[in-house]
């Protein structure tokens, strides 16, 4: 009767535990978004700015100028993650830096910025 009680009880855990996992991964939304940047320093700033623990992560590519965003559709949106990126000197495809921020930025993360889209 112990043995089955235990076998129940493990049995128990880890359904809850498959439940919990995939409550968490039904609301991830992962996107691939251009970031203009140039090097190591730019990807530890571009990810610094994307990562809040729970809600948001990036992971940016050098080579490529993309970032892996992935987020927590209930608490952020990827636009929120790209403004963050914005704010700290980076363009993406979807919102300029401000000029102040870009120009801030160390010489070497000083990228060729995309022109202005005039409105």
């Amino acid at each position: 009767m112990k043995t089955f009680i235990k076998s129940l009880v493990v049995i128990c855990i880890a359904l809850f535990t498959t439940n919990l996992s995939s409550a968490q991964t039904k609301n991830l939304q992962i996107v691939d978004v251009k970031v203009y940047g140039n090097c190591g320093m730019c990807k530890k700033t571009i990810e610094k700015a994307a990562n809040v623990n729970g809600i948001s992560k990036a992971e940016w590519d050098a080579d490529m100028a993309m970032a892996k965003v992935t987020i927590d559709t209930t608490k952020t949106t990827v636009d929120d993650v790209l403004k963050r990126i914005a704010a700290v000197g980076y363009d993406s495809e979807k919102f300029r830096a401000p000029d102040e921020a870009y120009n801030s930025l160390p010489g070497c993360c000083q990228y060729d910025r995309p022109a202005k889209k005039h409105q």
